[in-house]
């Protein structure tokens, strides 16, 4: 040892994969109130940028008017927009993105620019039809968005949010038996490869998420110390 502390400069990137209901949502917003990482969910910089009228905001309304999917190229942008904000310097954790390789890549190249990388790729386990039940099965708080299932994570007033005080739920239209094999059938052939590429560059992490939230989130928490300096 030389005795000198060596301090990490750029904020430690992570990424939860995992199914449809693999409690991808929740732990990141467990790991964001604990560890002050910000949650960066494509479908929530979509919205911001667009309401922000940012440049690549503008351009995907553009694509999302025209009823069009958004490219990479411009997912990417805002991204890019967004991890330039003061508040990530603690730390990001990517929900929704990357999808496929392709995308992987183009994130890598993306974080190069600034020197950064991914630091985990943590694959969140579950059993499929565990994941059909716990699915159909959730809902959310309409005014703060914390989430509730009918059976593993009920409010502790029965119609009253833990977190807000609402007494507003709200259920996606596709949170059903038959929509959610569609979407794990989708999953395992887009998404699943990217277990394989992240493994290769020696940053994937696996934690079994059909264990209790509490029991997953010290995982997570575990991989989290382990990667920030």
């Amino acid at each position: 040892m030389d005795g000198v502390s060596h301090v990490t400069t750029t904020p430690a990137v992570m990424i939860l994969l995992g199914p449809p209901g693999a409690g991808k949502g929740t732990q990141a917003r467990m790991l964001e109130e604990k560890y002050g990482l910000v949650q960066l969910s494509t479908g929530d910089l979509l919205r911001a940028a667009v309401a922000a009228g940012t440049e690549a905001g503008q351009a995907a309304k553009a694509v999302m008017e025209a009823g069009g999917l958004v490219s990479d190229d411009i997912v990417l942008a805002i991204l890019k927009d967004r991890m330039a904000d003061a508040d990530t310097q603690s730390g990001v954790i990517l929900d929704g993105f990357p999808r496929t390789t392709g995308q992987a890549e183009a994130l890598d190249a993306l974080l190069a620019e600034t020197g950064q990388k991914i630091d985990a790729a943590v694959s969140l386990e579950v059993e499929d039809e565990a994941m059909v039940e716990r699915v159909s099965g959730r809902y959310t708080c309409a005014a703060c968005g914390e989430g509730y299932h009918d059976t593993f994570k009920k409010p502790q007033v029965a119609g009253v949010c833990d977190k807000c005080g609402g007494t507003a739920f709200k259920r996606r239209a596709d949170d059903n038996a038959e929509t959610v094999r569609s979407r794990l059938d989708a999953y395992h052939a887009q998404t699943a490869p990217l277990i394989g590429y992240y493994d290769a560059r020696g940053v994937l992490r696996h934690v079994d998420a059909m264990a209790d939230i509490g029991d997953v989130a010290e995982a997570l928490g575990r991989i989290v110390d382990s990667v920030r300096h």
